[in-house]
């Protein structure tokens, strides 16, 4: 029912103060979602997309009642294009000597070739945490090779959501916000369609993400174990769809931490 009732062309709020400014392509089976986490009059973007979604991205952010320039960092949880390709656009926009870009050493590197304008922090100086002035935290955990180097997570210490780059996304052409798993997908056999709804299985959909995206086997498994002692409210995923009960996010943990033939393993084994 809740996505039912979502304008994609609009900014969707997902917890107090997070909104959803993606853009949603119906056309396409590779959603990518930008995250704005406003505290009081500060801002900061997570993962803000690539150069061609610029335009929709900006223009959510302000109907969301956010001054571009109160954005006082972009965090990118990893390098790639789909990530940080509107990074020079973004810096333009938002104008101001205040603005950082965060995120790992390792990623750094290559996001200097974005952006050569503002200065990058790595989250390794500042002890994983970003404080707003507020209090509130925003705490950085590594998932290297999930699956880049660098890779991290981000959990926002007020409202529980883990903002979770490629862990648990999915590429899939049945795409809703919203993930359409529901209680009677929780104990099924997934199959290619979905015996309930008739559509592609999201939980195949997940699966088959992380086989070709993760690098391996052994590093999907160490980055599911860096996140089991945090408390969830919300899984947003850098692709793919919310997960947004505790029903839904623990069992896709059990399943993907059962997973084989990750990355170079399934390579190796000739698939």
């Amino acid at each position: 029912m809740v996505n039912k009732e979502l304008n994609y062309d609009e900014y969707v709020e997902i917890s107090e103060g997070v909104y959803w400014v993606g853009f949603a392509d119906e056309s396409a089976g590779f959603h990518c979602n930008p995250y704005l986490v406003v505290d009081g009059n500060e801002a900061v973007l997570i993962d803000s997309g690539s150069r061609s979604d610029f335009g929709t991205i900006m223009l959510k952010i302000m109907r969301t009642g956010t001054d571009p320039r109160s954005i006082t960092r972009l965090i990118y949880q990893h390098y790639d294009p789909d990530l940080c390709g509107n990074i020079p656009h973004m810096e333009s926009l938002i104008n101001s000597r205040d603005l950082k870009i965060l995120s790992h050493s390792e990623n750094n590197i290559f996001i200097n070739y974005y952006s050569t304008r503002s200065e990058k922090e790595c989250i390794e100086d500042l002890d994983y945490t970003y404080t707003f002035t507020s209090g509130r935290q925003l705490k950085f955990i590594c998932t290297p090779y999930s699956h880049s180097a660098g890779s991290f997570v981000t959990y926002d210490t007020k409202t529980k959501v883990l903002f979770s780059s490629d862990l648990f996304g999915s590429y899939d052409a049945n795409w809703n916000l919203y993930s359409d798993i529901v209680p009677e997908c929780l104990d099924c056999t997934p199959d290619n369609v979905c015996n309930i709804t008739g559509k592609s299985c999201q939980i195949i959909g997940i699966w088959d993400f992380h086989k070709r995206v993760m690098t391996s086997t052994k590093a999907l498994q160490y980055a599911l174990k860096q996140i089991e002692s945090l408390d969830i409210s919300i899984i947003a995923p850098q692709h793919g769809s919310l997960l947004h009960t505790r029903e839904i996010i623990e069992s896709v943990k059990t399943r993907l931490m059962s997973l084989e033939e990750v990355g170079i393993d399934r390579f190796l084994k000739g698939e």
